[in-house]
């Protein structure tokens, strides 16, 4: 095994939750789509919408709309597409209630994190710059189109809602920020997959969307070392990707940077925390170290470096 490798492998198995470690071995070690949806089940509520610190900022047992999209990147990970499966099912069942939704958009946060431990900007009153209309509206809309019936009303509101994002996107004043842009593009390829191209100008969507990652990604290479930047691997993770061809220079460098700062212990520096919950957080930061181990050999392995 490659010596990467090998040392993220010892911190994830001494570290990471069930659902990481399942999703390390489908990756990495010939494991099984189902045992990550075993353990991915377990964040899931009766209501079929994810918590429980699935996404691992926000301790809320409640489901919420970014926990629900957590899930999905999960599922979209490891390339699970069965619209007959319970798990698919639940989170249509949850975005069809009309839970965390305003009629035009499922709320970023929601007033039950303040009751739980939860980094700063999962707060209700945080104004923090993550807490984008369409983030993460714009992915739920697309697993709609990609999942949802045809015949069905969550279809339609699922149609609605991606024309609608489509034409906030065109009109706004200002670039998406790296966590909405990522949402986008998830629409952008959900629609793609569901053969959805008479409703928006998918082709239009994909020069837009190529146009604002080669700008929002972070070149000034310095603040890579400790800042909270935004990398090519936050939208891709393979040379055949719409994305590689404009930013391929900043797409070796970051192969480069991942390779010589993995720590000792196998994992990298998260280059965030809170401070209101510091026992929590102890605990939070090894499953993002998890998280991220896994994001990182992903990306070195579809760039071609191991």
């Amino acid at each position: 095994m490659n010596v990467i490798l090998q040392k993220a492998r010892g911190f994830i198995y001494q570290n990471a939750r069930p659902i990481d470690l399942a999703r390390w071995q489908y990756h990495f070690e010939n494991g099984s789509k189902e045992v990550v949806l075993h353990a991915l089940s377990y964040y899931q509520n009766k209501d079929g919408g994810f918590g429980h610190a699935l996404e691992a900022d926000a301790w809320n047992p409640n489901s919420s709309p970014i926990q629900t999209w957590t899930a999905t990147e999960v599922l979209r990970e490891i390339n699970f597409t069965d619209p007959s499966h319970p798990i698919i099912e639940g989170i249509l069942q949850y975005l069809a209630s009309g839970q965390d939704f305003d009629g035009t958009v499922w709320y970023n946060t929601i007033k039950s994190n303040n009751d739980y431990p939860h980094a700063p900007w999962w707060h209700t009153e945080s104004e923090s710059t993550s807490h984008h209309s369409y983030n993460p509206t714009a992915c739920l809309a697309g697993f709609i189109i990609r999942f949802a019936r045809p015949d069905s009303h969550l279809y339609k509101l699922g149609c609605r809602i991606a024309k609608e994002a489509y034409e906030a996107l065109f009109s706004a004043e200002t670039e998406a920020d790296m966590h909405t842009l990522g949402c986008y593009i998830r629409l952008l390829q959900y629609m793609e997959e569901a053969g959805k191209d008479d409703l928006i100008d998918l082709s239009m969507l994909k020069t837009k969307l190529c146009e604002q990652v080669k700008s929002s990604l972070t070149t000034d290479l310095t603040a890579w070392k400790t800042g909270y930047i935004c990398k090519p691997s936050q939208f891709f993770y393979t040379k055949d990707s719409c994305f590689y061809q404009d930013n391929q220079a900043l797409s070796e460098f970051e192969c480069d940077f991942i390779i010589k700062t993995q720590l000792k212990n196998g994992s990298w520096q998260i280059p965030w925390g809170w401070s209101d919950y510091p026992e929590e957080w102890a605990i939070s930061q090894n499953w993002w170290k998890s998280n991220n181990i896994i994001l990182n050999c992903l990306y070195l392995r579809g760039l071609g470096r191991i």
